[in-house]
């Protein structure tokens, strides 16, 4: 559910020269209330929110329901105040993850294999490769639109321009269900009517630093200098970045295949807690969740992150590399501890039955730094190489773990998630 900005202004004909812009960028409209008023036809007209229990948040939003305010990432609490008579329903990644596969294969990938998928409602097109046989990209936007909703009864907007970045703010301000081609000879143009938080990455934060150098919009950013840009926003990097986009210039290219970078799970508790082993017990779960996930995909990780949500809603996160890359719940678990600990000022051997300083809402982990569990080479310590040499299997503690939650995922697999768990 996009909350970027849209100028009612932008939405406009800006001329019909596609020269040059080869960049697609397809957004799907309110996806997942979308997807479940296909499913329930009854729903059609009425305002849908994803997301319901008393501690959930907002995942998305019809447009009916957005009339009331509601927003993603907003308290389903709060969204049930402000819409009473709205249509709640539990999220259900597994359905839309399956159509948003069904789109990008059968859709997308049926005019070219340049597909960069960004998310599961939204992606970018390179159809310089296609042009021979469709002749203008407006017409695959055109198209794409057309057999979207005709298969899957949902509706999209596309942006069509010459770079990823022009592309993407023309998807968002053609929403909803249209499409909006950004000429090249006009990307600065357009791009420059918007404000501040039109430019993707721009947030409240940097907003507001760029507010206080009187920056107030995307042309007074395009009139600062990179010196300024940089004394402003303090990172060389993020000066050139700003100064490039503030002319709609963007040297990035479709990518088709993205890289996966993290595995996490993370749940939010029915009430806020100081109970430690609640807390833990979630850490253990999430830990259990994403080692199998590592070892489904063959990935190991490198990095442990542990994310805990607060009672005001603020949040905290910490990370630490590990010396070498794992795959097992047994090796994620302990670290988690001890960054849960770190994090709330704790020390490392701080009792489980100890209360937490402070209440805790929501707490999960994740595990980034992936490599190829196959391609990746482990140096043993000394203690692997000492362990193997007395053990009567040469094998190591690390090894049979592996073994051993190897073992539960093939149990799992065969009488389901709940069939074993992951024991502290």
């Amino acid at each position: 559910m996009s909350t970027a900005p849209r100028l009612a202004a932008a939405k406009r004909d800006w001329g019909h020269d596609e020269t040059g812009c080869t960049v697609l960028h397809i957004d799907m409209d309110a996806f997942y209330a979308s997807l479940e008023v296909a499913r329930h036809p009854e729903l059609k007209g009425r305002p849908v929110i994803i997301g319901t229990g008393p501690r959930s948040v907002v995942s998305a939003a019809s447009y009916e329901a957005r009339r009331y305010g509601i927003n993603s990432a907003m308290p389903s609490a709060r969204a049930r105040q402000l819409c009473p008579d709205g249509v709640f329903l539990p999220v259900d990644m597994r359905y839309y993850r399956a159509v948003s596969h069904a789109i990008m294969t059968d859709v997308f990938h049926a005019v070219t294999d340049r597909v960069e998928q960004v998310s599961v409602d939204e992606g970018y097109m390179d159809v310089s490769g296609a042009l021979l046989a469709w002749k203008r990209p407006t017409a695959i936007g055109a198209w794409i639109r057309a057999e979207v909703e005709r298969r899957f009864h949902v509706t999209c907007s596309v942006g069509v321009a010459a770079n990823k970045l022009v592309a993407k703010m023309a998807s968002t301000n053609a929403k909803p269900n249209g499409m909006l081609l950004i000429p090249a000879a006009r990307s600065a143009e357009f791009v420059q009517m918007m404000p501040l938080r039109g430019i993707p990455g721009i947030g409240p934060s940097l907003e507001k630093r760029l507010n206080a150098w009187g920056v107030d919009s995307v042309a007074d950013l395009a009139a600062m200098s990179p010196e300024a840009l940089e004394q402003a926003t303090g990172s060389a990097a993020a000066a050139r970045g700003l100064w490039m986009a503030s002319r709609g210039i963007d040297e990035r290219t479709v990518t088709p295949v993205r890289e996966e970078k993290s595995v996490g799970s993370e749940e939010t508790l029915l009430k806020d807690t100081t109970d430690q082993r609640v807390v833990l017990g979630l850490l253990r779960e999430a830990c259990d969740e994403v080692a199998g996930t590592l070892r489904r995909k063959g990935f190991v990780a490198r990095t442990v992150t542990v994310k805990l949500r607060f009672a005001d809603l603020s949040y905290r996160t910490r990370s630490r590399t590990l010396e070498r890359p794992v795959d097992t719940a047994g090796t994620l678990y302990p670290v988690c501890v001890r960054l849960l600990h770190g994090m709330l000022g704790m020390s490392d051997d701080a009792s489980p039955d100890a209360p937490l300083p402070k209440l805790i809402r929501l707490a999960g982990m994740s595990a980034s730094g992936l490599g190829t569990a196959a391609a990746t080479a482990v140096q043993p310590s000394l203690d692997d190489m000492l362990e193997e040499a007395t053990s009567a299997d040469a094998s190591t503690v690390s090894d049979r773990q592996r073994r051993a939650e190897s073992a539960l995922d093939e149990v799992r697999r065969k009488f389901g998630k709940g069939a074993a768990r992951f024991g502290a």
